[in-house]
């Protein structure tokens, strides 16, 4: 703890001297899951908190753990995992850092039952904008308005150095099913099936294309796979790209509609398999769920095959994709949004994406959300929308969110056009969008979609944030392209994608990956660990 009480000192100082001076500041973490132009951060003032990157304590008995906000989910998993706990919400990229998950947004397949990841956060230490050290708790304490209003609101009212993380009872495995469908409606009604199922732990699914949807469940297990049949792994280099498996193993299946009441241990319509915990909760690391196929149609003399796939996994696992990303300059020209939509206009949203956008497949996933004011996805529309009562009594809501995620119009002006239509027809729907993305409202749209400027501005007054960049200034995109000789160059193929793969390599990021002890080894070592 004393390593950690030196550095915070040292940020502290760094924030205080830049309030005195009344200088705004961005906040440097060494790594990013935000598709924003990195151009955009060009010349600005930073604040380092890159070495809170460890993993302070495990307490197995209170079943909590302390976290300094730069450790990424694959090392928190790891830490944890030894003492038979997880995080009850894992974002399912490993470079998605603990403090990325508080201060923007996770939610992912146990969100239906959990809710947001910060939801699960039971405490966070935070460097306020004039320097001041404070620990700030949700439901107590002098600082409950700041936990609220900080969580999800990007680092605009300080500086998280430390959370608090609560966790869950592990098991070795996850007892995953693969449940068919055949429309966009059936989809919608199974994932509200399956979220009503209280023995399960996890509940996603994919869009394959209007008449083949898939909805995965998972139940965590310490139970082997029945005998004669095999763990599945999705995280060596062999292995195949998780959304791959999974349309493979449904293609031929029928729906399982008539099987909604049955028991789905056999029912018609569905497969079911056993995967290690850690290899589910990152299963889609290897393709950053299908966007790695991406890279080939940027390189189109590589063949989207098994063995090119396996000759190049160090390049196509999230970390290094993101790297690419970023340093070929493509972000500015790739479609990249997740939406929480009312689950009554989801079938107008699928309609709206395949005719508008024709991005296929789409990521569906369940989210219990806050009753606001947030940052967040949640339910701005009481009518004919569910509703859940917290501990509180507060209302919260239930959205189904979509990732909608491939290559937009090459021209500049039509990728814009593209993504300003998609936000009018997300707001019409009801819908919110993630704030890691491309986001192009006008100040006066953002306000009124997220709703809670005014209790927003008085956090800010009140804890002493002015001076630093509001959400919004964080957020949006400029729209116009960055410029140049650099980025004049990089447009030109194949330049930004040799130049993008040359970043990912100078990060090593790979190294990552190939060391991770969370990776399930198999035999008879492997049948004695959680994963």
């Amino acid at each position: 703890m004393e390593r950690h009480r030196q550095a915070v000192r040292l940020i502290a100082s760094t924030v205080r001297a830049y309030f005195e001076r009344s200088e705004p500041y961005r906040i440097f973490h060494g790594s990013t899951n935000s598709t924003r132009p990195a151009h955009q951060k060009s010349g600005a003032r930073l604040v380092d908190i890159s070495a809170l990157a460890h993993v302070l304590e495990v307490d197995a008995k209170r079943r909590t753990a302390l976290v300094e906000p730069n450790v990424p989910m694959d090392r928190l998993v790891e830490s944890t995992l030894p003492h038979g706990l997880v995080p009850p919400v894992v974002m399912e990229f490993p470079g998605i850092t603990a403090g990325g998950g508080f201060a923007g947004t996770g939610g992912e397949s146990s969100s239906f039952r959990h809710g947001y990841f910060d939801e699960n956060v039971a405490a966070v230490e935070i460097v306020l904008p004039d320097g001041e050290v404070v620990l700030a708790k949700p439901d107590e304490g002098a600082y409950a308005d700041l936990f609220n209003g900080a969580r999800g609101a990007v680092g605009t009212l300080g500086v998280t150095t430390l959370l608090e993380l609560k966790l869950v009872e592990a098991k070795r495995f996850v007892r995953t099913t693969y449940r068919r469908t055949n429309s966009v409606a059936e989809a919608v009604r199974v994932v509200r099936e399956e979220c009503a199922r209280k023995e399960n732990d996890y509940v996603d699914g994919i869009l394959f294309s209007k008449t083949h949807g898939v909805i995965v469940t998972g139940q965590m297990t310490d139970e082997p796979p029945p005998q004669g049949e095999a763990v599945q792994t999705f995280s060596h280099a062999w292995d195949p790209w998780y959304y791959m498996h999974v349309r493979e193993r449904t293609q031929a299946l029928p729906s399982s509609a008539a099987a909604s009441n049955a028991d789905k241990s056999g029912a018609e319509g569905t497969a079911t398999e056993y995967i290690p915990l850690a290899e589910y909760l990152f299963r889609y690391d290897r393709g950053g769920f299908w966007v790695g196929q991406a890279a080939f149609d940027y390189f189109p003399l590589v063949p989207f095959s098994r063995f090119f796939r396996w000759f190049l996994d160090d390049f196509l696992h999230t970390r290094m994709l993101y790297r690419a990303l970023h340093g070929s300059g493509e972000s500015a020209r790739f479609f990249v949004q997740d939406v929480g939509i009312p689950y009554e206009s989801a079938e107008a949203f699928v309609d709206y994406t395949s005719s508008q956008l024709g991005v296929w497949p789409l990521w569906l996933c369940p989210l219990k959300t806050p009753p606001g004011p947030s940052f967040h996805p949640h339910v701005r529309r009481s009518t004919n929308t569910t509703t859940a009562t917290n501990k509180d009594g507060e209302s919260s809501g239930e959205l189904l969110n979509f990732g909608v995620w491939g290559w937009g119009p090459q021209d500049r002006a039509e990728f814009v056009r593209a993504n300003r239509a998609f936000e009018a027809r997300v707001d019409a729907l009801g819908g919110m969008k993630w704030l890691y993305a491309h986001t192009y409202y006008a100040a006066s749209e953002f306000w009124d979609v997220y709703g809670n400027r005014s209790w927003y501005e008085a956090l800010r007054r009140k804890y002493r944030a002015t001076a630093l960049p509001s959400v919004y200034d964080k957020v949006k995109v400029r729209e116009e392209p960055p410029g140049g000789w650099k980025a004049r160059v990089k447009a030109l193929w194949p330049v930004g994608g040799l130049y993008g793969i040359w970043k990912g390599i100078k990060s090593r990021d790979y190294f990552l990956h190939r060391r991770a002890t969370w990776k399930w080894r198999g035999g008879a070592a492997g049948k004695d660990k959680l994963a």
